[in-house]
């Protein structure tokens, strides 16, 4: 007789809708707000100034604007990151799966959660991770 395969999913307490209500709109709400300083970082950066290239520009300026560049590249690498970050916790929202560990499917610590609602990986994954 073989053995039933162990779920993930096993022991996890699923949230309820009305307390998922709530975070889904905080999440919302801040997807839309980094998709819209997304926009403006664009009009933000040095190089996207079209009349700079004909622009015979002291080196000086020309470092300037390279490190503006970079600053807003940067800036945009971490609001790139936290959209996917939020898009995964709205789906896990969706599939009923909010709250539970990606990696181990483990319940994920609701102090955790009230502080960063878009995780999906709890402590002890997060460490493993980050080394």
């Amino acid at each position: 007789m073989a053995k039933a395969k162990k779920s993930k999913m096993a022991g996890v307490i699923r949230y309820p809708e009305e307390v998922l209500r709530p975070v889904k709109g905080y999440l919302m709400s801040k997807l839309s707000g980094l998709q819209r300083r997304k926009k403006e970082l664009v009009k933000e950066d040095p190089f996207s100034d079209t009349s700079r290239l004909n622009d015979n520009a002291a080196i000086d300026t020309d470092a300037a604007e390279r490190v503006g560049h970079m600053q807003v590249s940067a800036i945009k690498q971490v609001a790139d990151r936290s959209i996917i970050q939020i898009r995964k916790a709205l789906s896990m929202i969706k599939v009923g799966k909010y709250g539970v560990c990606e990696n181990c499917g483990k319940m994920i610590d609701t102090d955790r959660l009230m502080v960063m609602p878009e995780t999906t990986l709890c402590v002890e994954c997060e460490r493993k991770r980050e080394k």
